[in-house]
C-alpha cells in the first residue's frame, strides 16, 4: 500500500496508460520528421495549474529507472512512478480541432478538469 496521500487504490492491472490511434499516428510522424527513432512521448502530472495538477509533454530519448514504458504502433509513451500514481488507466489522445491540435489525457480518475485541458483535480 502506498504512503503517498494523492496515490489511488489500484492493482498492476491498473497500471496502464493506452495510447490512442490518434495519438500513435501523430507520434510516428513528429518522430519521423525530427528523426530520432529512439524518441518518445513523456508524459508528467505536477502540482498547479488552475485544478491543482497540470499535464506536462515533451519528446525524451532516455529512460529513468522509475519509468513505466508503453507502446503502440511502434511508438513509446514514457511516464514516471509519481506521475502514474495520477494518470493510471488513462489515454494518450491527440485532438485536430478548429481552436487547434494538441495532446489530451482523458483521465478516469480527475474528477473535474478546466476548460484548458491541461489541469485537473482528484
Amino acid at each position: 500500500m502506498s504512503t503517498d496521500p494523492f496515490a489511488l487504490d489500484m492493482t498492476a492491472a491498473d497500471r496502464v496508460l493506452h495510447i490512442s490511434d490518434a495519438a500513435a499516428k501523430r507520434l510516428n510522424a513528429m518522430i519521423e520528421a525530427e528523426g530520432g527513432k529512439d524518441l518518445m512521448l513523456r508524459v508528467t502530472v505536477s502540482g498547479g495549474g488552475c485544478s491543482g495538477f497540470q499535464y506536462g509533454f515533451s519528446f525524451d530519448d532516455k529512460t529513468t529507472p522509475d519509468d513505466l514504458t508503453f507502446e503502440k504502433d511502434g511508438v513509446r509513451v514514457v511516464t514516471d512512478e509519481m506521475s502514474m500514481n495520477l494518470l493510471a488507466g488513462s489515454e494518450v489522445d491527440f485532438k485536430d480541432e478548429l481552436v487547434g491540435a494538441y495532446f489530451a489525457i482523458n483521465n478516469p480518475n480527475a474528477s473535474s478538469s478546466c476548460g484548458c485541458g491541461t489541469s485537473f483535480a482528484v
